[in-house]
């Protein structure tokens, strides 16, 4: 099996790793409900409807 030929600096892996730090998502704040809610995705609140920048885009379904 190969093997380097030669150690791999401290610097030379951490800049390798750089990205793999876990982020926390962004999150927004919903301006009617107070919700937190992902950006540029539509939400279905508590009452069954679906919100996209604080307006409704569709109905709520009834049972």
């Amino acid at each position: 099996m190969p093997t380097p030929k030669k150690k791999t600096s401290k610097s030379r892996r951490d800049m390798r790793r750089s990205h793999d730090g876990l982020e926390a998502p962004a999150m927004a704040i919903d301006k009617k409900s107070g919700e937190l809610v992902r950006p540029h995705r539509a939400f279905k609140a508590a009452d069954g409807a679906l919100y996209y920048k604080g307006k409704q885009i569709s109905a709520a379904k009834s049972k």
